[in-house]
C-alpha cells in the first residue's frame, strides 16, 4: 500500500496504490501554501514481502547516501518507538560529496581535498543516441584511512563497474607517469599497481546521465562505455593538473604510493617464502631425497619401509599399498657400510634422513654421531617401521 502526495506549481496532487495498482482517480486541487515537495507513505504488501522486519540501519544508511549525493537537501528519518515517542535522525550535506569526504577523513589526510566537476556528451556506440553525463569527484589522500564510493543517478554502486575501471586506469597511468618523469623509481622497483594507490586514497564520485546501462538487475554497477571513457580522460587530466599545481602534495602522494608498493612486494615475497617453508615442513618428500610418502595422514595406520638402495626402492614402491605404506632407501648394503668410513660420512646422513621421516624432532651434527639429541616420540608419524633388507 502506498500514498503519494505532491505539492508543486500551486497544486496538491494525491494518489493511492494497492497491490501495485492505482486506487481510484488522482486528486488535483489548488494549494495556496508555500511548501513544495513530495511525501510518500508506504507499507509492504504481505502478499509480496515474506519478511518485513527491515532493520533501522538499512533506512539510515540509505538516507545518508542520498544526502551525500543530493547536496543541500535535508533528509529526516523518524523511527517510531512507541505510540507517542519517535527517534529522529537528520542527514544534511550542504556541499555534498565534498563535505562527506571532509567528514570521513577528518584530520587524517596529508593532502587537501580536491573537488572536480565536468559535463560531457557522447554515445556508447555509433548506432546509439547521444547523451549527457555530469561527473562530480571529491578526493584526498591519507595513510590512515581509505575509501572508494561510486554513485550514479543518486544510486550507490556497490561494485562500481565503469567508474571503478576509469579510476583504476586514470590513477595508475598518471601516477606512474609522474614517478617516471621525476625519477622517483629505484632500479629495484617494479611498476605500481592500483592497490598501492587505493591504500592511501579517499575518493567519492557521483555521476548523473540521461541514459544508463546497468550490469544486472540489482543495479550495483553500470557498464556505459562512454561514461567510462569520459571519466578516464577527465580524471587523468585533473590528476595531471593537480600534480603540476601542487608539487609538494604530489611528492607526498607519490612517496606514499612507493612505500605502499615496496611494502606490498616485500610482504608478497615473505608470504611466498613462508609458503615454501610450510610446504616443505608438511611434505617429507621435499625434505628427504628419494623418500616416497603415502596418501594417508593418520599416524595410526601409516607404515614405513626402510629398504637398501635404489633397486629395492623401485621394487617396494611398485609392490606397496600407496594409501598407507611409504618407502625410504638407505645407501647400499648396510653390512658393506660398516666397512667404510660410515661413522664419519654416511651414518649421520642416514640417521638424519630417517629421523626426519620418522618425526622425532631430532637434531644431528655432521661432525660427530654423538650429537644426536632431543628425541620426541610423541611426534612419531608411523604405526610401524619395517626394515626390509637381505638376510
Amino acid at each position: 500500500y502506498m500514498e503519494a502526495e505532491i505539492h508543486s506549481g500551486g497544486y496538491r496532487y494525491y494518489l493511492t496504490f494497492k497491490h501495485g495498482e492505482p486506487v481510484g482517480e488522482m486528486i488535483k486541487e489548488e494549494y495556496f501554501k508555500k511548501d513544495t515537495g513530495t511525501r510518500i507513505k508506504w507499507r509492504p504488501d504481505l502478499k509480496v514481502f515474506t519478511e518485513i522486519d527491515v532493520p533501522v540501519s538499512y533506512f539510515t544508511e540509505t538516507l545518508k547516501r542520498q544526502s551525500v549525493v543530493n547536496s543541500g537537501i535535508r533528509f529526516i528519518f523518524k523511527n517510531q518507538l512507541t505510540e507517542t515517542k519517535f527517534e529522529t535522525t537528520e542527514f544534511l550535506y550542504e556541499n555534498g560529496i565534498q563535505d562527506y569526504v571532509q567528514e570521513y577523513c577528518g584530520e587524517d589526510a596529508f593532502t587537501s581535498i580536491q573537488v572536480w566537476h565536468t559535463e560531457k556528451r557522447g554515445r556508447d556506440r555509433r548506432d546509439k543516441p547521444e547523451y549527457k553525463v555530469l561527473i562530480n569527484c571529491a578526493l584526498c589522500f591519507s595513510n590512515k584511512k581509505q575509501l572508494k564510493e561510486y554513485y550514479h543517478n543518486s544510486s550507490f554502486l556497490e561494485y562500481g563497474g565503469a567508474p571503478e575501471k576509469a579510476v583504476r586506469s586514470a590513477f595508475v597511468s598518471q601516477t606512474d607517469s609522474y614517478l617516471k618523469q621525476n625519477n622517483k623509481y629505484l632500479k629495484s622497483d617494479g611498476k605500481i599497481s592500483f592497490q598501492d594507490i587505493e591504500d592511501c586514497l579517499i575518493l567519492v564520485i557521483s555521476s548523473f546521465s540521461t541514459q544508463t546501462s546497468y550490469e544486472n538487475q540489482t543495479k550495483k554497477a553500470i557498464n556505459n562505455k562512454f561514461i567510462q571513457e569520459a571519466m578516464t580522460e577527465f580524471l587523468r587530466h585533473q590528476l595531471e593538473v593537480y600534480f603540476i599545481e601542487n608539487r609538494l602534495e604530489a611528492d607526498k602522494v607519490c612517496e606514499q604510493v612507493l612505500i605502499n608498493m615496496r611494502s606490498r612486494v616485500k610482504a608478497e615475497s615473505t608470504r611466498q617464502n613462508l609458503k615454501k617453508v610450510l610446504a616443505l615442513s608438511n611434505d617429507m618428500s621435499g625434505r628427504v631425497e628419494k623418500f616416497v610418502d603415502c596418501r594417508s595422514k593418520d599416524s595410526n595406520e601409516r607404515e614405513l619401509f626402510i629398504v637398501e638402495g635404489d633397486s629395492a626402492l623401485g621394487a617396494c614402491k611398485q609392490a606397496r599399498d600407496s594409501s598407507f605404506q611409504a618407502v625410504i632407501p638407505v645407501r647400499g648394503k648396510i653390512f658393506n657400510c660398516l666397512k667404510s668410513e660410515y661413522d664419519r660420512i654416511f651414518k649421520n646422513e642416514i640417521i638424519t634422513d630417517l629421523l626426519k621421516v620418522i618425526g622425532c624432532g631430532v637434531e644431528v651434527s655432521s661432525k660427530s654421531n654423538k650429537d644426536i639429541s632431543s628425541f620426541n616420540l610423541e611426534n612419531l608419524r608411523w604405526s610401524k617401521i619395517i626394515i626390509c633388507t637381505d638376510a
